[in-house]
């Protein structure tokens, strides 16, 4: 049997930085991010990548974990040595002021 490689995507947290909103801003009162919730799941699978989750996801966020979960799926290990579990990692986008901090967590099964 060969194995079968997907990625779960879960929304740990959504950061605010409400001083440099502020101090940045055009609008400094943006609050944090309202594309994603706390818990929320995604699970990817190869043709979910190539279109960026049919428009599910952040195209923002995307770009910034993109290559963890491509890595993943190809059934690479995604932070060997980094993280206790290589198979886990633990990523941001790259908003400054409103950061989403993600699981991206490579899932096995038989084919």
């Amino acid at each position: 049997m060969t194995k079968k490689h997907s990625v779960k995507i879960t929304v740990l947290r959504r950061e605010l930085y409400e001083d440099l909103q502020e101090e940045y801003l055009a609008n400094p009162k943006s609050g944090k991010c309202p594309h994603f919730r706390e818990g929320q799941e995604f699970l990817i699978e190869d043709d979910d990548f190539f279109r960026m989750m049919h428009g599910k996801f952040c195209g923002e966020a995307w770009d910034c974990i993109s290559r963890y979960v491509y890595a993943g799926l190809q059934g690479g290990s995604i932070m060997e040595g980094w993280t206790k579990d290589e198979n886990v990692m633990i990523a941001s986008c790259n908003d400054g002021t409103r950061p989403v901090i993600f699981k991206i967590e490579r899932i096995d099964s038989e084919a």
